[in-house]
């Protein structure tokens, strides 16, 4: 097939740019894209440019080896990797990308939110790219699917909607994934945890106390949880449940199991809460779940009390007490007819620790407590008209101490009633 381009001069930006977009369009239907997924990306950008060359010779076009070369780049990375963004998505400091239209786009870099300079061409630029990720995995963003989550190769969740869920007309959110896994010892360097903390965490991780990890959105929760999962003992069988795979342990015995989304017909969709329930028949010493946030909160707690100790989660919320207020009303629309005392009993049975993160306003995420689930009795009524019921009660283990500018932990004095499972002393506490 034939294609005609009349030769343009160098300093006629906007003949160049039209021309521009017919070679790009002659390049890509040369372009054999089976053959080439089996080359290195090297050989990818050498076999582009060879062809884009022999258009330019062929069709006489006057364009500069610099644009050339910049056009050998947005083809390969539309092609091949994410567009505009890839360099973004090959920056392990960038943790968050955020793309609120075509032409704005923020990150989240170090902590910290800015928006870059950064664009896609139009609206069509972003949604080839989202069909180009998500068409493999069955499934699609259109009208009657006007939202999408779904996994990249490299572990990375991505999140879409479109026009008319959002005003604008696509949202764009990828939570990268990491690779380069911190530590306890990392979070000591940089002063999200002291040492004490790491070795009374290390101690309740290992003792099976259960946890309940919380903090407000973009705290760190789920990396947190990826770092006191590492104190697991090796020999341990692990059930990982995630909708969207994030937790990465260094332990061999290690089964993972992941949310699906119906099919293009609404069918085949398999919930946190099934997974859940299928997880206590593949003998599991302890069951690892992402984050809890609806009716599977009922099936983690009852796996926390029936023979799975030492099992952790997330959770979103504000402060260890509304952690508790979320919890309750999870359990209570379960639709398991669980009444509130039933409810709250569970909780004081299943819970040892609440872990609580925060973050600052430089975007440096903290620690801001370790508080104990405890059991605490009244003598009122409750709305039965039953006497000396018990209830759960937020007790503080260690907080943050930010005065003097200095930061540290410390201990409030409360001796929490697993002190002895964990072999630690007043004097520990202390110390």
């Amino acid at each position: 097939m034939s294609h005609k381009i009349e030769t343009v001069k160098k300093d006629s930006a906007e003949d160049i740019d039209g021309v521009v977009s017919m070679i790009s369009k002659i390049l890509v239907s040369r372009i054999e894209i089976n053959e080439m997924h089996g080359l290195h990306p090297s050989r990818r950008i050498e076999r582009l440019y060879h062809l884009l060359k022999n258009i330019v010779n062929s069709e006489k076009i006057v364009i500069s080896d610099s644009r050339i070369a910049n056009l050998v780049r947005e083809i390969y990375e539309d092609t091949f990797e994410y567009g505009p963004i890839s360099y973004l998505m090959r920056n392990n400091r960038v943790t968050e990308i955020m793309i609120n239209n075509w032409d704005e786009i923020y990150i989240e870099m170090d902590g910290e939110l800015k928006r870059i300079e950064t664009t896609f061409k139009n609206v069509q630029h972003i949604r080839n790219l989202i069909e180009k990720i998500i068409s493999p995995l069955g499934l699609r963003l259109d009208e009657s699917s006007p939202m999408v989550d779904a996994r990249l190769k490299d572990g990375s969740r991505i999140n879409a909607v479109i026009s008319p869920i959002c005003i604008n007309d696509i949202v764009v959110t990828i939570r990268k994934f990491k690779n380069d896994l911190l530590t306890a010892e990392d979070l000591i360097k940089n002063g999200t945890i002291s040492e004490k903390i790491a070795a009374f965490i290390k101690s309740c991780v290992e003792n099976k106390l259960n946890i309940i990890i919380s903090g407000a959105t973009s705290t760190g929760k789920t990396t947190f949880l990826n770092i006191v999962s590492n104190f697991i003992p090796a020999e341990e069988r692990i059930v990982i449940i995630e909708e969207t795979m994030e937790i990465n342990l260094a332990l061999e015995n290690v089964v993972r199991l992941e949310t699906r989304q119906p099919n293009l017909e609404g069918r085949g969709e398999i919930t946190l809460r099934d997974l859940v329930r299928n997880s206590l028949r593949m003998r599991p010493d302890r069951i690892i779940v992402g984050e809890i946030r609806g009716p599977e909160a009922v099936d983690v707690l009852q796996a926390m009390n029936t023979g799975h100790e030492g099992s952790m989660t997330t959770l979103h919320a504000n402060s260890p007490a509304d952690l508790i207020s979320r919890l309750e009303t999870m359990l209570l629309m379960s639709s398991m007819n669980l009444t509130p005392d039933s409810v709250r009993r569970m909780m004081i049975a299943s819970i040892d620790l609440i872990v609580h993160l925060g973050r600052r306003s430089s975007g440096q995420r903290m620690l801001l407590g370790i508080s104990e689930l405890a059991s605490v009795k009244t003598s009122s009524k409750n709305f039965t008209g039953q006497n000396n019921y018990f209830y759960p009660e937020v007790k503080d283990i260690f907080i943050l101490d930010n005065k003097g500018n200095k930061n540290g932990f410390v201990f409030t004095g409360y001796l929490p009633g697993f002190a002895g499972k964990i072999g630690w002393s007043t004097s520990d506490f202390n110390n």
